[in-house]
C-alpha cells in the first residue's frame, strides 16, 4: 500500500442526526473505478485475482482508512435487527470455517502491522489490533468461539459476504453476512439457486452470461480466486440499502436535485474478489463496497468524473430502473456534464496499463 491510512472510526452510514462520511484524496483515487468506456452495459467482467498495484487490488481483501467505522457500524445493524443481517444454514459449518480461515490468513499475510494469525495446530491465536481483538480458539469446535465462525470472522472484515454451496452443477446461497447490501433481503435470498438470484438483472438470459458465469464459477479451483467489479448509484453514504430498510433509505431518492446532486449522489463500486474455499468446496461471493460522492470524485479524481457523466449518460434505461436511480439519474448526468470538456480519455480499467487514470 501507497501509504497505511488513518483509520477513521466513529463514522456514521445512517443519519442518526446527519450523515458523517468523507473520503481523503488517497481512498478515492486507490478505489476501483468501475468505467473502462465511455459506454456501459452490464458485463461478468472477471479476471483473475491477482496483487495489482497499490490500491484497493493490492491485498486479496481489502481494507481502507473506514475499516475501524464499517465494523462498528456492522456490529450496529446486527443488533439492532437480529436475524436479518446474519443467516447461516445448518449443514454450512465446515464452509464457516473454511471463510474464517481465508480472511484470517489473508489479513495476517498483507496487513502484519495490523493482523497476525498463530497456528499450534487447530490451537489458533487470532490478534486484529485495529479492533483491539486478542483470541485464542480451536480450529473446527465452534464452542471456542463466541459466535458462529463465519460471523466472528466477518464481523472483523469489510464487505459483505455470500457463501455459495455447490450441489447439482449449481450454487445453492448458504450462508451470508450482509450488513452492506444493494436492494436485496438475505432472508428472502437464503436457499435460492444460482438463476434464481441473479434473474432480475436485465438481457443476463439474453446475453448467455448468466450461462458462462456459472460454468465458469463451477471450474474455479481453491488458491485461484478471480474478481469482478459492479457499480451503482446510491443516495447519502448508506451502506445498508436492502428490501427490510426501504422505508428509511427510498425517501432519500425523492430528495435529490441538479442542485445537490454532487454532495448526496454517491457512487457505489462493488468489488468482488471469489474464492474456491479448500474444504467444504463452496464458492465465497464477497461484495467490498466503496462509496463516493460525486463532488469527491470531480474534486480529487477530475477523469473518472468524466468518464462517469459519459457512461451514465449512455446507460439503457432498463439497466438504470434496475440499478434503482431513475429517479434521479438525470440530476446526476447533469451535475457531472459542468466537469465534463469531451476530451478523450484512454480506455481500460486504472489498474491495467494504459487503463484510464484519475486525472489531476
Amino acid at each position: 500500500m501507497s501509504s497505511t491510512p488513518i483509520f477513521k472510526t466513529h463514522e456514521t452510514y445512517t443519519p442518526e442526526g446527519e450523515f458523517d462520511y468523507v473520503n481523503s484524496r488517497e481512498s478515492v483515487r486507490r478505489s476501483p473505478f468501475p468505467f473502462p468506456d465511455d459506454e456501459y452495459m452490464y458485463s461478468m467482467n472477471l479476471e483473475p485475482h491477482v496483487p495489482t498495484g497499490e490500491g484497493a487490488l493490492r491485498a486479496e481483501f481489502d481494507i481502507d482508512e473506514h475499516y475501524v467505522s464499517e465494523c462498528r457500524h456492522r456490529a450496529q445493524m446486527l443488533e439492532d435487527m437480529p436475524g436479518v443481517h446474519y443467516a447461516a444454514l445448518p449443514h454450512m459449518l465446515e464452509a464457516q470455517w473454511d471463510l474464517l480461515e481465508v480472511i484470517f490468513e489473508a489479513y495476517a499475510r498483507d496487513y502484519p502491522e495490523h493482523f497476525t494469525l498463530t497456528k499450534n495446530g487447530n490451537e489458533w491465536h487470532w490478534v486484529n489490533r485495529l479492533l483491539e481483538i486478542d483470541d485464542t480458539f480451536t480450529f473446527g469446535d465452534p464452542s471456542t468461539l463466541p459466535m458462529d465462525p463465519m460471523e466472528y470472522a466477518t464481523r472483523q472484515a469489510q464487505g459483505e459476504f455470500i457463501v455459495l454451496e455447490e450441489k447439482d452443477n449449481d450454487l445453492i446461497i448458504g450462508a451470508g453476512m450482509a450488513t452492506e447490501r444493494a436492494d436485496y433481503s438475505l432472508r428472502f435470498n437464503l436457499g435460492m439457486h444460482f438463476y434464481e438470484f441473479h434473474g432480475p438483472v436485465p438481457k443476463l438470459h439474453e446475453m448467455g452470461i448468466l450461462d458462462r458465469a456459472l460454468k465458469f464459477l463451477l471450474r474455479m479451483k481453491p488458491g485461484h480466486p478471480v474478481r469482478r467489479v459492479n457499480w451503482s448509484l446510491t443516495v447519502n453514504p448508506r451502506l445498508e440499502t436492502s428490501v427490510e430498510t426501504l422505508p428509511d433509505w427510498a425517501p432519500d431518492r425523492a430528495t435529490v436535485t441538479e442542485e445537490n446532486a454532487g454532495e448526496s449522489v454517491y457512487l457505489r463500486i462493488e468489488l468482488q474478489p471469489l474464492h474456491r474455499l479448500p474444504r467444504s468446496n463452496a464458492v465465497v461471493f464477497p461484495v467490498r463496497t466503496y462509496l463516493i460522492s460525486l463532488a469527491e470524485l470531480v474534486e480529487h479524481a477530475p477523469d473518472w468524473a468524466k468518464r462517469m457523466h459519459r457512461a451514465l449518460a449512455s446507460l439503457d434505461h432498463e439497466l438504470v430502473d434496475y440499478k434503482g436511480f431513475h429517479r434521479y439519474h438525470e440530476h446526476a448526468v447533469n451535475c457531472l456534464a459542468k466537469y465534463d470538456d469531451g476530451a478523450p480519455l484512454a480506455t481500460g480499467y486504472p489498474w491495467l496499463e494504459g487503463g484510464i487514470q484519475p486525472g489531476e
